[in-house]
């Protein structure tokens, strides 16, 4: 094991069920596994790397998140390929999620950066990244 690689990240979400839902399904697809689950939270680990995500109490809630305050602001996956990112994309719109940018994309972050921009329920964008030609 490394020194300094990321070991986890916790997410407070505004419903967990939904939450669930979409990471579950997304994360599952990048070769997540569910790792913990208890009433108030869900967790998919890849390799030494886990994501959480907990169900914020209801006197936290009078706040909704916007990644455009202090804080996160999105995260971001490798893809394999950019033909993985036209699968997913595809498997996207299918679901019926909303594309970010979708007029660029899927050149949105650059000309030689290809990428889909989505967003969680709770509109934390998320980031699924080709690598670089």
């Amino acid at each position: 094991m490394s020194e300094g690689l990321l070991h986890h990240v916790e997410i407070y979400v505004s419903d967990l069920e939904k939450s669930e839902s979409f990471w579950g399904w997304f994360l599952n697809e990048l070769g997540y596994q569910s790792y913990q689950k208890w009433n108030k939270g869900q967790s998919w680990k890849l390799g030494e790397t886990y994501l959480v995500f907990v169900q914020t109490e209801t006197e936290y809630l009078d706040v909704p998140y916007h990644r455009c305050r202090t804080g996160l602001n999105h995260l971001a996956f490798h893809a394999s390929s950019r033909e993985r990112v036209d699968e997913m994309t595809r498997m996207l719109k299918e679901r019926g999620m909303k594309i970010l940018y979708e007029n660029q994309h899927p050149y949105a972050g650059g000309e030689d950066y290809y990428a889909v921009y989505f967003e969680d329920p709770d509109r934390v964008k998320v980031e699924f990244v080709a690598p670089s030609p």
